[in-house]
């Protein structure tokens, strides 16, 4: 076998190590959702997140551990993705499903090319245009019918529109990113906007835990021990690890895996099922997000954009 061939069989292992990861933060999120407050979980985790991250930047340069010039960027970085995202991505599944929830996720990618092509005028081809209609119809179907909870629900479930606010944060915050990894690690970059988000996420924390106390448990302190380590930490370094392999393009064909690792650990361990709406939904979306992250013809590796997530 090549090289060549090994390491792209290295990229697609690593990126589908991340998304899996993620699917797991989705499907945790839920099974929590009558257990600890949105703010109170994001802060919980990020502490155990910040702690490694903390570790891994101590033994990179001195540069890299200050804020500098790139202070604005990743403020902007720490409030869209650390602060604002995880605990709507939470809220919001107290009131839908995980099946919904990761399918949703998966307009993340699209969202992203949207905002850079207004925001930062990236190209926005025909084929995303094509991908973005796609992936939207399938977002409309899922809110407006993908959950049954009765005769008299209104029309759009808030649990799935606060998802779809959710996977705006992460696309805001993978813009900001976008600026910051130019000119300095991804690692760097993460590592920083964490912990300038956190002492915001730990106030709220506090001020939510004396208005809806946390009954912790081992097994409570485990699950936040886990979605610490795994999904915000593990997840992360994977992702970029596959981008060194794939480049960004390629990496993204395959953040498309989230929505079908979700859906599935949501059947296997929540007991969810796939009704004709969520799945109607669920595939439009895959199909608008594979349109739109095919698009690119073969660039060279040092032109393809970064890409993180926190999820």
């Amino acid at each position: 076998m090549s090289s060549r061939n090994l390491d792209t069989i290295k990229g697609i292992a690593l990126v589908n190590v991340a998304t899996c990861a993620w699917a797991t933060n989705i499907i945790l999120g839920r099974y929590l959702r009558g257990q600890i407050g949105p703010l109170t979980l994001t802060a919980a985790r990020s502490v155990v997140a910040a702690l490694v991250f903390a570790i891994i930047l101590s033994k990179r340069s001195a540069a890299e551990r200050k804020a500098g010039s790139d202070l604005k960027m990743l403020s902007a970085m720490a409030l869209a993705g650390v602060v604002l995202f995880a605990p709507t991505l939470y809220l919001g599944l107290r009131y839908t499903t995980a099946v919904n929830g990761t399918f949703i996720n998966g307009l993340g990618p699209l969202l992203t090319a949207g905002f850079a092509a207004w925001l930062i005028k990236e190209p926005f081809s025909g084929r995303q245009v094509i991908g973005a209609v796609l992936a939207l119809a399938g977002v409309a179907l899922l809110v407006s019918g993908g959950v049954s909870v009765g005769a008299g629900r209104p029309l759009f479930n808030p649990g799935d529109l606060l998802i779809v606010l959710a996977a705006t944060f992460w696309a805001l915050y993978s813009i900001a990113v976008k600026k910051v990894v130019s000119h300095r690690s991804t690692i760097s970059a993460t590592a920083l906007s964490m912990f300038i988000g956190l002492p915001f996420l730990v106030v709220a924390a506090v001020v939510e835990s004396s208005i809806t106390p946390v009954t912790w448990s081992p097994a409570l302190a485990g699950i936040i021990v886990y979605l610490g380590l795994i999904p915000a930490a593990l997840g992360f370094l994977s992702w970029n690890a596959g981008i060194k392999y794939l480049g960004a393009g390629g990496a993204m064909v395959f953040y498309n895996t989230l929505p079908l690792y979700g859906a599935l650990f949501g059947f296997l361990f929540l007991g969810e099922t796939l009704g004709p709406a969520s799945l109607a939904g669920g595939v439009l979306i895959l199909a608008g997000g594979l349109v739109a992250a095919l698009r690119k013809k073969a660039v060279p590796e040092s032109k393809q954009d970064n890409q993180v997530n926190i999820n």
